[in-house]
């Protein structure tokens, strides 16, 4: 594996997790399916950029060159940009922001230093006192099932809006990405199928493939580079 990867949890309600890697060498990697905003620090051949990372509904294979280092910070489910669709960011249409020599950027009409590894949460608090940044409270009802059947379509609709993509596609996603942890934990594929809520092993293939761009196969043989992988529980949906 050319990329090396690790990650901390975040007591932030608005960060899911800051994870950051580096590259030895360059190569080709899955970058899987994902439904939650990122902002990502890239350092590569002494340059900076900051982008702003949008879901991405499908997986799809990058070129990563040798000796980068990037620094993620992942946003809970339900935090969007205000003034800014989170559509508008689905599937690589990531918003990209130059670095001064001061070390500084402009997002949202506002300068900011780099944030770091250890200092990210302290860059959040920022983003929300400023009201840069907001969560959709209804997000996490609907990812729990906690919706009186009268207000799931508003629901559904403000989880739209705040995502990127509706609730049924979110949770796919999720599903495939938990299938990746439980393979590669070592689990037969057909408790997979089970454990995760495929109905057989050619739904759990074709899913995989979508979402991660790799068969149920070749994640457990566990030497494809894949994307940061972060810890899923089963949502239980079909």
């Amino acid at each position: 594996m050319f990329l090396t990867f690790e990650s901390r949890p975040s007591p932030s309600p608005y960060v899911e997790c800051v994870w950051r890697c580096h590259s030895v060498d360059g190569g080709y990697f899955h970058s899987m399916a994902e439904g939650n905003l990122e902002l990502v620090v890239t350092r590569l051949e002494g340059h900076a950029i900051v982008t702003l990372r949008g879901p991405v509904t499908r997986a799809k294979i990058f070129a990563c060159p040798p000796n980068g280092e990037w620094l993620a910070i992942r946003f809970r489910t339900g935090v969007y940009v205000r003034g800014l669709p989170t559509a508008g960011l689905l599937d690589h249409k990531d918003l990209n922001f130059e670095v001064t020599r001061d070390g500084r950027f402009c997002f949202a009409d506002h300068m900011w230093e780099l944030p770091t590894h250890d200092n990210a949460e302290v860059f959040v608090d920022h983003l929300v006192r400023r009201g840069i940044i907001a969560m959709e409270p209804t997000v996490q009802d609907a990812m729990h099932d906690n919706v009186r059947a009268r207000n799931r379509r508003t629901i559904q609709r403000r989880f739209l809006r705040a995502v990127g993509m509706s609730h049924a596609q979110f949770r796919q996603i999720e599903r495939a990405r938990h299938a990746v942890d439980l393979l590669r934990e070592g689990s037969p594929i057909l408790d997979v199928i089970h454990d995760a809520g495929y109905f057989d092993q050619a739904h759990l293939t074709h899913s995989l493939k979508r979402f991660i761009g790799l068969t149920p196969t070749a994640i457990r043989n566990d030497q494809t580079q894949l994307s940061f992988s972060y810890k899923t529980e089963s949502l239980g949906a079909r």
